[in-house]
């Protein structure tokens, strides 16, 4: 969740990297995973096992990336505390990523820094995000019961009790890969138990309430077989175009322990929806919509702008490129992928971070995690303008300063897709 408008930071970074009073750098890609899959076209990953490099397609060498990737890690998770990194440890064994612009602690970026942490293979930072999670986040008891509170300060007061549907998603598909990749352990470490009851809350929620209770729904819409914004009163009852993951939704119906059915249909459902969501010219999507794809404000803000192309909407570019590499599931999206990043690159002297749907800048500046995502969608695109947004990516800054927490997390993710080191991890057979 994203209420708060995320600005670029423009400023220069430095190479020193500070881990407490001691310098040190990691190397979590001392070898990058194969990413040979051929250009031009999906790899399908999930069937094939096969990933594409956008970075290596444009002619840089892995020895390059992986400094590339290494680098953004020591930033963001290693680096200065007062102008670099997001990532913060507490005590022995719990840690947080903070929006530093804001001042808190999102759901949001808790499950984007494990999802993060898996692709890094940097299971202590996983292990310590999660346990933050659990502890702080995570409601024990009432009618918000298993859901995970989207707003904490940093000392892990909950500031808001209703839950942002994204970051679930985030949680749940990070345990499974956690598990995929080390496998499971005991108690809250037990990845695969850990992501089936969070996928159990957010479909059944009513049910085990026994009924509405304090205005909490479901997470999904059982009817719409759509997320919500948040599952609570009146925000229930639209959604977030950026929320709609069909590639997780895929990974679900293969792995959860119950429910497969329906998230099959929530996967093809949102690819559908996309359809409705995106502009036909532009292929913008609004921040906020209606389950039949038409852009709407939030309603408790008659002067929210959330009908446009603003600060969530940036990611559904990669949403959809993610899952048109890993599943090639729907052509279409091809099509929107080649729409957006030709808009974006008719724009003159250069693209921005918002606009009305029809493609009317909102603002002058450019922030990094749009530039992230428009690389991540060069994976679902064949238009000759893809190479543009690759090479963008390339010759961007470690985000910094004020407002580095979302570009950042953005970055990161970005740098994953267009290496081919954003990886399904399944877990292994059995229970």
């Amino acid at each position: 969740m994203n209420p708060m408008p995320h600005k670029a930071a423009v400023v220069a970074v430095t190479c020193l990297v500070i881990s407490g009073s001691a310098f040190a750098q990691a190397r979590p890609f001392t070898k990058l995973a194969p990413a040979d899959a051929p250009a031009k076209k999906s790899p399908n990953s999930f069937k094939t096992g096969k990933y594409r490099s956008l970075f290596r397609e444009i002619g840089k060498a892995d020895m390059d990336i992986a400094a590339k990737l290494n680098e953004a890690w020591n930033k963001l998770f290693l680096g200065n505390p007062s102008s670099e990194r997001v990532y913060f440890e507490v005590g022995p064994d719990m840690a947080y990523i903070k929006d530093i612009g804001n001042n808190d602690v999102r759901s949001e970026g808790m499950s984007y820094g494990m999802m993060l942490a898996v692709q890094y293979g940097r299971k202590a930072e996983f292990d310590r995000l999660w346990k933050w999670s659990k502890t702080n986040m995570q409601h024990a008891s009432g009618p918000w019961k298993g859901y995970f509170a989207w707003q904490c300060n940093d000392a892990g007061k909950k500031l808001a009790n209703a839950p942002a549907s994204d970051g679930e998603e985030y949680f749940a598909t990070a345990l499974f890969f956690a598990a995929g990749r080390w496998g499971s352990g005991s108690g809250i470490y037990n990845y695969r138990s850990e992501a089936d009851a969070i996928l159990h809350h957010m479909l059944h929620k009513v049910e085990d309430n026994g009924g509405k209770s304090d205005t909490v729904t479901n997470m999904f819409n059982r009817k719409e077989k759509q997320v919500v914004f948040v599952p609570n009163g009146t925000a229930a009852t639209f959604t977030d175009p950026s929320y709609h993951l069909p590639a997780f939704y895929e990974l679900w119906s293969r792995w959860a322990k119950k429910d497969r059915a329906f998230w099959k249909e929530a996967a093809i459902t949102s690819r559908k929806y996309f359809r409705k969501a995106a502009h036909p010219v532009t292929g913008l999507t609004p921040d906020y919509s209606s389950f039949d794809g038409k852009p709407m404000k939030a309603p408790w803000d008659p002067n929210n702008r959330s009908d446009n192309f603003l600060f969530d909407a940036v990611r559904v570019g990669g949403n959809i490129a993610m899952d048109h590499a890993w599943f090639a599931a729907d052509p279409w999206q091809v099509q929107q992928s080649n729409r957006m990043l030709e808009f974006f690159d008719s724009q003159k002297p250069t693209y921005v971070g918002s606009y009305s749907l029809d493609g009317k800048p909102l603002v002058e500046y450019t922030p990094t995690g749009l530039r992230a995502m428009n690389a991540a969608s060069a994976l679902a695109s064949t238009s000759p303008v893809s190479k543009r947004f690759v090479k963008d990516l390339w010759d961007a800054q470690v985000p910094n300063g004020q407002w580095r927490y979302y570009d950042g997390m953005l970055y990161m993710f970005g740098l994953l897709h267009a290496s081919g080191q954003y990886r399904i991890w399944a877990p292994k057979a059995g229970r």
